[in-house]
């Protein structure tokens, strides 16, 4: 049984006075951990605030936005990846589209990320998206599950276990154009059956796999209610306490 995982992406938004009143307003308003895991995926500048304040609410995880696939050295601007772990983040979000569209991210460096994050005893939420224009010509199965398999290369079926798969079509993020159930279980299917091709039917069905695209409390019910959706990356709508909070309580909608 796959535990439900919500991950809010509050992206380059916030000041720390919104962040401290937005974990002030969700303390206490979580489900319980075992029906449905939280997360908050914050900038790095706001880790300590969200770390510490995990460690005594402990239905919220965090999660990092991006690292850098070295502990350490001369990379002036980057993020450890060790010292994220150190300091008390469980998950790692990578290789999201606006990462690879603005800042030129490849599936390559993805693929080093993700063993750096498992090196450190986090775990990677790896993201992989399709284009419009690649749905429009009926071609983006082959096109969403390429990311998936090149982000897992040399990943051991134990550390496979451990990560959750990300499904973010760039048309529908910030745009307030969701894919529907449909389209989404579609993507997802697929996703699960790539899963079972690299690893086995077994360990397939134990990877978590999420939506995310103008994710919201009015749709939130319908993406859940999807065989292979276990749950969503709401972007905008994370931003606010009140959303999110009706978005992780989604079963008692």
């Amino acid at each position: 049984m796959r535990t439900p995982f919500i991950v809010g992406n509050w992206k380059m938004n916030l000041t720390l006075h919104e962040v401290e009143e937005f974990l002030d307003a969700v303390k206490g308003n979580l489900p319980d951990p075992k029906d449905v895991e939280c997360a908050i995926a914050a900038s790095s500048i706001y880790m300590d605030v969200l770390t510490r304040f995990c460690k005594e609410e402990t239905n919220l995880k965090a999660a990092a936005q991006n690292c850098f696939y070295k502990d350490s050295g001369a990379y002036t601007g980057e993020v450890s990846p060790m010292a994220l772990a150190d300091m008390g983040v469980n998950y790692v979000m990578l290789g999201h589209s606006e990462r690879r569209k603005y800042f030129g991210e490849t599936n390559k460096m993805i693929n080093k990320k993700v063993k750096a994050v498992l090196a450190n005893n986090m775990v990677p939420i790896i993201c992989c998206d399709e284009t419009m224009a690649k749905r429009k010509t009926y071609d983006e199965m082959n096109w969403v599950v390429n990311p998936v398999i090149e982000a897992l290369k040399g990943i051991s079926e134990d550390d496979a276990k451990k990560i959750v798969i990300g499904y973010e079509p760039s048309w529908a993020i910030g745009t307030g154009k969701s894919a529907s159930g449909a389209e989404i279980q579609e993507a997802c299917f697929l996703i699960r059956e790539t899963l079972k091709d690299l690893y086995g039917d077994d360990i397939a069905n134990q990877i978590r796999i999420v939506y995310g695209g103008s994710v919201n409390a009015r749709n939130v019910s319908e993406i859940m209610s999807q065989d292979d959706v276990d749950g969503v990356l709401p972007g905008k709508s994370s931003l606010k306490a009140k959303e999110f909070i009706k978005i992780v309580n989604y079963q008692n909608n």
